[in-house]
């Protein structure tokens, strides 16, 4: 795959990620969480194994160690704890709000991405980064002005994720950069454990937390199908030789927050769009900025 495919990788997941995040709102809306996550996660892996069966890769997906499999449950765990917070703030949040605050993300894995890759940006590349991020603080002061303080439970459980997430990124960076595993095989696993996990999540929550009705819906097994196949596009958006984490993680973000935007709106009817329509140009303007910058 040739070095500037990254870009391309990472536009195609940033569409599949917006989607994802609209499924996932209406899949949680008054709606049960754990339940939900669980079966969508289920949905996603079992849409992943059919695919590699279809494609004849399931021999090189499997070919793995247990040190391998051992660092790729640490993904899982990361990122299982990431989206149960994150899902639960969604139930709490508008889309609106919720959507860009967790595009925050990029924030800190660009820091993270500096100081440990030592992915220094080129002019062009850092004033599309201040301009993406700008978007991002006005979204989050438009939402303090609809009611969500930071102390608020939503608030926390949504920037408690995306902490989780931007961790998450920057290991994504080390198992498919400097270990140089194999793609399918992280996304294989990733997948199984995620639905290990989170089943366990559900069943200890199920026996000590609090019972909410659960509904279900299309949209729950179509948000993990979602995931899966944006995922997919990512894994080798990092996997290119010399493709920075940075601005995979900028892009993606931005690029899922427009379609989320676009289409969350209209669908759940939020308020104060004209505000946050400001903000989202801001983040159109930087991903522009960082194209230029290729």
């Amino acid at each position: 795959m040739p070095v500037d495919s990254w870009y391309i990788s990472t536009i195609v997941s940033a569409f599949g990620l917006g989607l994802y995040d609209i499924c996932k709102k209406h899949a949680v809306k008054d709606n049960s969480v754990m339940p939900v996550l669980f079966f969508a996660t289920l949905s996603g892996t079992l849409f992943f194994v059919f695919m590699s069966l279809c494609s004849g890769n399931t021999a090189a997906v499997w070919r793995t160690d247990f040190t391998e499999q051992l660092l790729v449950a640490v993904k899982s765990l990361l990122v299982s704890s990431s989206w149960i917070c994150v899902y639960y703030a969604m139930r709490e949040l508008p889309i609106s709000l919720a959507s860009p605050i967790r595009s925050t993300s990029p924030l800190w894995t660009m820091a993270g991405g500096i100081i440990i890759f030592r992915e220094i940006p080129t002019l062009f590349q850092a004033l599309g980064m201040a301009v993406i991020l700008s978007g991002y603080v006005l979204f989050s002061f438009f939402g303090s002005r609809e009611g969500f303080p930071w102390k608020s439970k939503g608030m926390q459980l949504i920037i408690s994720g995306t902490l989780l997430g931007a961790a998450s990124a920057l290991y994504d960076k080390y198992l498919l950069n400097t270990l140089n595993l194999a793609p399918g095989m992280v996304q294989f696993y990733f997948s199984l454990d995620m639905v290990i996990f989170l089943g366990a999540a559900w069943g200890v929550r199920s026996c000590f937390g609090h019972h909410h009705p659960f509904v279900w819906r299309w949209s729950i097994p179509v948000t993990g199908i979602l995931l899966i196949l944006a995922d997919f596009c990512y894994f080798h958006a990092v996997s290119v030789p010399d493709a920075p984490i940075s601005m995979i993680s900028l892009l993606r973000r931005c690029g899922s927050c427009v379609i989320t935007f676009g289409l969350g709106v209209k669908i759940f009817r939020d308020i104060n769009v004209k505000r946050k329509a400001a903000a989202l140009v801001l983040l159109i303007a930087g991903a522009v900025l960082l194209a230029l910058a290729k």
